[in-house]
């Protein structure tokens, strides 16, 4: 038999070592493997030779395959094994971890969690029942040494994951485990917290001894072994247990946040301890860490924070511990305001400010990451019904939005080395992209916790914005080292200066927006807020990304106008200047995207006037007109869209006439040569007809990039556009007085209904009247260009038209593309990207104007004679020959 197994062992040690073997082919690697498989599936030397193998003069692989089959023994054999052979099993295991290890720091990890993995199944089949001393056994070997001890911990933490973790047990076998670990609960925690009381006190007097550094690792990696069991079992015990003797574990736990080769582990028990949910009187106990000595650590710990690089670069571990402590924070603050003000009768903890220090020392940390984990926690605060009242809580606020200032920068992307954050951010995002997306959602959350911060101190976030934007007036341009690729002395999006305003605007509308809602009308800021806005309109900038920031600026300060509207003329005058804004009026070059959002700013900026603030223009509507038909008229600066806009803000101004005759002579004049247009016989051949429109828009000819033809039809495209877009803006914002007794005085109410409802009429009824004809006929003749006689007639140039543009496709499959790829280029088009962008706005719009038609005209519009037949016989003629894709726009708009 000893021969036997001798052998047998030898051929097995063998195996093992081919199989590890970097040099070993796959083919002898697999033959290995199946025989060291054969082996313990069927072998009976599995015991003896397991045992000889796991002996520790062996090789630690070597070991570790005989503790492995030992295990794969006791999983799958157990139960038909006699009880003489469990009990050999069971001595010759806790000899092993008696005196079969080498020392801990000598010992290879994978063989002392091979070790304990055999122990836990042996615990799963036989405890309570059959080893009823087994805790009492496991304490004794604690005193055998250090390897013990750590082995004895993962015992216990093993047998923790597989009963309430895992729950890799039958179910009525778990049941029991799980209630005599309860049951012995109270001894398990003091068994636990004293080998960590005994381990911390050794390795804090032999630590900066000279020739202790052995000891020190040892008494080191058994606290974290202790610390690491403890986690497993804070998750789910009782909360007494962890509150019991005045939370003396959670105390033990925050000092040992000082402890560098600890904090980690200890951080992630507080973690799990404060993140348990339960009643509120159970709970309540957490408050105890407020007192001096767990909150001066924390303290400490957080203060401490910035201090974690070497020569330059981010120690992982380290980090990795803080983010553990910025999340204890967070979890104490839920219970803070969990608990204070409700039925458990809590007060206010006497060391708030020293929580609320170490909060702001996260919220003051480089790591982007970091300071977007505090937000939830500083909103909870900020809107707590008690604790935002509370002096603490207002002083922080202001500190608060002193803070916000820097963290709305964006700043720190990881392909940067120009700011301490971008080495953190290396840590936490692959890319840029990443990053930008990241820092996108995080400035939304900062906007929100900025927004309940100024509803506590409103006059000082006003202040703080106010500073802040009469700094960046005050300060000189800086196009740092990403000045523009196209224009000359201009800024991109990553130069300081525009990073600077960007955050400035933002962190202005947030605060704005509160102090509207949250003052009384006396005691808003108006002239402090004249004297901005008048700062702003003096403010001059060639820079179209900065001018998008002053724009904004400006918007923002509008509502202020209500109060004092002698600056209104210079307002519009900003505003009309920035719609014709060019960086260099020479240059034909296509616009950058950032010239082009100037423009579109400016434009929706008048709308918004016009829109919310009308009775601001009726005082000077001469000056309004005038300029607007000025833009207007010129024929090669303005775009389709922006006319359009500018025809928009000229509807929403009449809306105040409140006379229904003047409105409609009013939009009967705006309207005539956009109708004259539309319904002229050049027009007419081209929307009646699917082969005229191709020829038309330029569709069926094969053109070369600038080629004569091209602007031609691309003039069409635009008269074509035009005509709609005017409409359409016309339909939507042409509206009867809200008031009834003044629509029935201006002559908009033509009737009631049977409920006694007025019935209303829309002075642009007429215009979209003379419209309809030719917009269905072209509706008609966009379905039919998808039939196959039709699409025959696109040229070669022109044959993907009526595919999606590549932007669209990026966005579906979720690739969109970050600002900073094209903002500063020049927008060049192909002739085909063109066509493709006109053709599917075109049929948008068609669908946007048919859908708005119907809202804003109501019973003019339904009781038009036939609509259901003219309806059907353009909106739904071919279209079996729809592409999905524009599908979307009778689906959505429409319906």
């Amino acid at each position: 038999m000893a021969d036997q197994v001798a052998a047998m062992c030898d051929q097995l040690t063998q195996a093992v070592l081919v199989m590890m073997d970097v040099e070993t082919s796959q083919v002898y690697r697999l033959e290995a493997l199946k025989f060291c498989e054969d082996f313990k599936e069927s072998s009976d030397l599995c015991i003896p030779c397991a045992l000889q193998l796991a002996d520790k003069t062996k090789p630690a692989v070597v070991r570790h395959f005989g503790l492995q089959t030992l295990e794969h023994v006791i999983k799958f054999r157990w139960n038909n094994m006699p009880q003489e052979e469990k009990v050999q099993i069971k001595e010759c295991a806790m000899q092993l971890l008696s005196s079969g290890t080498h020392s801990i720091l000598e010992e290879e990890s994978h063989v002392k969690d091979a070790l304990s993995r055999i122990i836990v199944e042996m615990i799963k089949r036989e405890w309570p029942q059959h080893w009823p001393h087994m805790l009492k056994e496991m304490e004794s070997l604690t005193s055998q040494g250090d390897v013990q001890t750590e082995v004895v911990m993962w015992i216990l933490l093993r047998l923790a994951e597989d009963v309430i973790t895992f729950q890799t047990l039958p179910s009525q076998r778990r049941r029991d485990i799980q209630q005599t670990l309860t049951q012995n609960m109270d001894n398990i925690f003091s068994f636990l917290l004293a080998v960590l009381h005994v381990h911390v006190e050794s390795y804090h007097k032999v630590k900066g001894q000279p020739g202790h550094e052995l000891q020190v690792r040892a008494h080191c990696r058994v606290a974290v072994a202790t610390l690491n069991t403890l986690a497993g079992y804070i998750d789910w015990v009782s909360l007494t247990h962890i509150t019991c003797g005045n939370c003396h574990l959670l105390e033990t736990l925050c000092l040992l946040l000082s402890e560098p080769e600890l904090q980690l582990e200890a951080s992630e028990c507080l973690l799990i301890a404060l993140s348990r949910k339960g009643k509120l009187e159970d709970r309540e106990p957490f408050m105890l860490l407020f007192d001096d000595v767990a909150i001066q650590c924390i303290l400490s710990a957080a203060q401490s924070a910035d201090g974690l690089s070497t020569a330059g670069d981010v120690v992982e571990r380290r980090y990795v511990f803080l983010k553990r402590l910025c999340q204890v924070l967070c979890a104490l603050g839920v219970q803070l305001c969990s608990v204070v003000g409700s039925d458990v009768n809590v007060g206010v903890p006497a060391n708030l400010s020293k929580y609320t220090e170490a909060l702001l020392a996260f919220t003051t940390h480089p790591s982007q990451f970091l300071k977007s984990c505090t937000l939830a926690t500083w909103g909870a605060l900020f809107k707590h019904e008690v604790l935002s009242k509370d002096a603490v809580i207002v002083q922080m606020a202001v500190k608060y939005l002193k803070v916000s200032m820097t963290n709305f920068v964006k700043t720190g992307f990881p392909s940067q080395n120009d700011n301490p954050s971008s080495e953190y951010s290396r840590m936490d995002f692959h890319s840029d992209e990443d990053f930008h997306f990241f820092f996108y959602s995080f400035r939304g959350q900062q906007g929100d916790v900025l927004k309940t911060a100024s509803r506590i101190v409103p006059l000082e976030a006003f202040q703080t914005a106010a500073d802040w934007l009469h700094y960046q007036i005050a300060c000189p341009i800086d196009l740092g080292q990403t000045a523009s690729k196209s224009s000359k002395g201009a800024c991109s999006l990553m130069s300081p200066s525009v990073v600077q305003w960007d955050a400035m605007t933002v962190f202005m509308e947030c605060v704005v927006s509160q102090i509207l809602k949250t003052l009384p009308e006396e005691k808003l800021p108006v002239d402090q807020s004249m004297e901005l806005l008048q700062a702003v309109l003096n403010y001059d900038t060639k820079d179209p990304l900065i001018l998008s920031c002053v724009l904004t600026t400006v918007s923002i300060l509008l509502p202020f106008l209500v109060h004092r509207q002698q600056l209104v003329p210079q307002v519009l005058l900003k505003l009309f200047k920035a719609v014709t804004f060019e960086v260099d009026q020479e240059n034909k070059a296509p616009r950058t995207k950032s010239v082009k959002n100037v423009r579109r700013h400016a434009c929706s900026s008048i709308i918004r006037i016009c829109r919310d603030y009308p009775q601001f223009i009726l005082p000077c509507y001469d000056m309004f007109h005038s300029n607007v038909k000025k833009l207007l008229s010129s024929d090669a600066s303005q775009t389709c869209m922006e006319k359009a806009s500018l025809v928009e803000s000229l509807v929403l101004i009449s809306n105040k006439f409140q006379d229904f005759e003047k409105q409609k002579v009013f939009l009967d004049e705006l309207l005539a040569p956009v109708l004259a247009e539309w319904t002229s016989e050049e027009m007419r051949s081209a929307l009646w007809d699917p082969v005229k429109l191709l020829s038309f828009v330029g569709a069926d000819q094969v053109v070369a990039e600038q080629d004569e033809h091209t602007n031609m039809t691309s003039l069409n495209r635009g008269r074509m556009s035009f005509c709609l877009n005017a409409v359409l803006a016309v339909v939507k914002r042409a509206r009867w007085p809200a008031d009834v007794e003044e629509a029935k005085s201006g002559g908009f109410v033509v009737g009631y209904d049977l409920t006694g409802a007025p019935i209303y009429r829309n002075p642009c009824s007429a215009q979209f009247l003379a419209f309809m004809p030719n917009l269905l006929a072209l509706i008609r003749t966009q379905n039919s260009l998808f039939m196959p006689e039709n699409i025959a007639c696109l040229s070669e140039t022109f044959v993907g038209a009526h595919e999606l543009m590549d932007t669209e496709k990026n966005i579906v499959i979720g690739l969109p593309q970050l600002p900073m790829d094209f903002y500063d280029s020049p927008v060049y088009r192909s002739n085909l990207e063109r066509m493709q962008g006109f053709l599917g706005t075109l049929y948008d719009n068609c669908f946007s104007l048919l859908g708005s038609a119907g809202a804003s005209l109501q019973k003019e519009f339904y009781t038009i004679d036939g609509l259901a037949e003219l309806i059907a016989g353009s909106a739904f003629v071919s279209l079996d020959q729809v592409p999905d894709h524009r599908l979307r726009s009778i689906i959505h708009i429409l319906s």
